[in-house]
């Protein structure tokens, strides 16, 4: 988990190369927003379920990106 925009670029990280990362991506700046943003994730999603993938989240929702099946 981060909050490091950086880690959200698939040509650097692309899916399924590592156990997954997660990119929070909260409305405002600061550790509130933040955690209110990983309380809603973790509310919808079992991080299990992303495994290998790399996901942005958002207050408007979360785009998951799968690596290739092998």
């Amino acid at each position: 988990m981060t909050a490091d925009k950086g880690f959200g670029d698939i040509r650097s990280y692309p899916p399924g190369t590592r156990a997954g990362i997660l990119l929070l991506r909260p409305d405002e700046a600061g550790i509130r927003p933040l955690l209110e943003l990983l309380k809603d994730v973790l509310a919808e999603y079992d991080l299990a379920d992303l495994s290998g993938a790399v996901a942005v989240a958002t207050s408007r929702g979360i785009r998951i990106r799968h690596g290739a099946s092998v």
